[in-house]
């Protein structure tokens, strides 16, 4: 994951740091809005239980699923209430998911459900050093999270028999935040960012050889960025 996404980052640190070369460092003020776009890394550290069954009354044993990491876009727009305290609308673009079985049951069928996940989020943030070039922070918020085009795949309509209805439902949790961005002159920055993002969420289809199945998945991702972003003042 690092490497990849040391790949995408390498050129930008680059640019970046040719272009802060005597450039002068501009405080953040009250009222400053800003523009933030990154590059993602969303990594989940997935836990769930065995699948419960309507035909077998009760758990499947070896039923756990895990769920896959992904690469995508985000931006976020922080309006600065005073020199260190803002906040952010982070807004993605939907990632894809592989959902995966583990356990004897499920593994050998190997992506089970592909999804897609939006999780916008709002966050309080404080700023530490905002008259520094180096200027790091920290924040903590409410995330909502939205699974779209919830789709079986073959292998688990195959293992499964007549598999319909996916569903995972929409999820209400925290996020915690730490990052930086750093000063590149003409109101232009470079950035990295950390989130931690609590997100549940319960799995339900129905198969012919199981009926009406469900499963809890506490997906909690880390969310790994890079990007740039641009102050503006009004």
């Amino acid at each position: 994951m690092f490497n990849k996404l040391a790949k995408f980052s390498l050129p930008v640190i680059m640019a970046g740091c040719l272009t802060a070369i005597n450039a002068p460092v501009q405080a953040l003020e009250a009222g400053d809005l800003l523009v933030r776009g990154r590059i993602i890394n969303i990594n989940p550290s997935a836990d769930s239980g065995n699948v419960t069954s309507s035909a077998t009354g009760g758990e499947v044993a070896g039923t756990e699923v895990d769920v896959e990491d992904a690469y995508s876009l985000d931006i976020d727009f922080t309006y600065m209430f005073t020199q260190n305290i803002g906040v952010e609308l982070l807004l993605d673009i939907s990632s894809k998911h592989d959902i995966v079985g583990k356990g004897p049951t499920l593994s050998p069928m190997g992506t089970i459900i592909e999804t897609r996940v939006l999780p916008p989020a709002l966050i309080l943030q404080y700023h530490f050093m905002p008259d520094s070039q180096f200027r790091p922070y920290a924040g903590i918020g409410l995330n909502y999270t939205m699974f779209l085009s919830e789709e079986a795949t073959s292998s688990l309509d195959n293992g499964l028999g007549g598999v319909r209805d996916v569903e995972l439902d929409s999820s209400f949790g925290w996020v915690g935040q730490i990052g930086m961005d750093y000063d590149l002159g003409n109101d232009l920055f470079f950035n990295l960012d950390v989130k931690y993002m609590d997100i549940d969420t319960t799995a339900t289809f129905y198969s012919g050889a199981l009926g009406n199945v469900s499963t809890d998945v506490d997906v909690n991702p880390w969310v790994f960025g890079i990007g740039v972003g641009k102050r503006f003042s009004f």
